[in-house]
């Protein structure tokens, strides 16, 4: 018998709506029946994290949305990579939380070594430090990540996917990658595209927490 409705609020800590609605609609296809997903965007933060500044800010927007707008979900998905603010969420709510950032890396280690791709290279460096404080960072071989203005790259899906795909390549043949992760929540539209040609499985973020937090609650309910 499947568990009783849930309801998950995923929370985009950059404040696009455009990328929150993308996110919402990748984690739907993910989800099974009994489990809802609603969006939230926290419009105090950056439109798009592409620094450490703008991860602290993010951050606080998303701690000061936990206090104020959350209460009435089972579950709540951090959808941003370096999922900032997870263990203040964590330790407000009585709640699972989740984040895309750990749910995908743990996803990905438990296939092999893993390259996480990105497009924010004022990230890679935070990104590498949480690898470590997950304890994968030993299965981490690579960050490869796009070097121009995110903000730019980011206004063309086409690019987008181009380097992408580039990176994800290149991770596989000079790294040795057997896993590689797209590693963006707003990037939700391109990791389903590039996951049909990838040459080892690639992970994506959103998917990937939406199957932590159905198993989660799952086995609540079952207990």
């Amino acid at each position: 018998m499947s568990p009783p409705p849930r309801l998950v609020r995923l929370v985009n800590p950059n404040a696009g709506t455009a990328a929150t609605e993308r996110m919402v609609a990748a984690a739907r296809v993910a989800a099974p029946e009994w489990l809802s997903v609603e969006g939230y965007t926290t419009a105090a933060s950056p439109v798009l994290i592409v620094d450490e500044a703008g991860a602290a800010q993010a951050e606080a927007a998303v701690v000061a949305a936990a206090g104020r707008d959350f209460g009435s979900e089972h579950g709540i998905i951090v959808s941003a990579y370096i999922d900032p603010g997870i263990e203040a969420i964590r330790a407000r709510l009585s709640v699972p939380v989740v984040g895309i950032g750990e749910s995908s890396m743990r996803a990905a280690a438990a296939i092999g070594r893993f390259a996480i791709a990105m497009t924010t290279p004022g990230l890679v460096a935070m990104v590498r430090r949480y690898a470590d404080r997950l304890g994968l960072a030993d299965r981490l071989v690579a960050v490869p990540s796009t070097t121009g203005d995110p903000h730019v790259l980011m206004a063309d899906p086409d690019r987008v996917l181009a380097a992408l795909d580039d990176l994800v390549r290149r991770a596989v043949r000079d790294h040795g990658a057997e896993a590689v992760i797209v590693g963006g929540g707003p990037l939700a539209d391109a990791a389903r595209e590039l996951a049909a040609t990838s040459p080892v499985p690639l992970i994506e973020p959103v998917p990937a927490a939406v199957r932590e937090m159905s198993t989660i609650l799952a086995r609540r309910w079952g207990t």
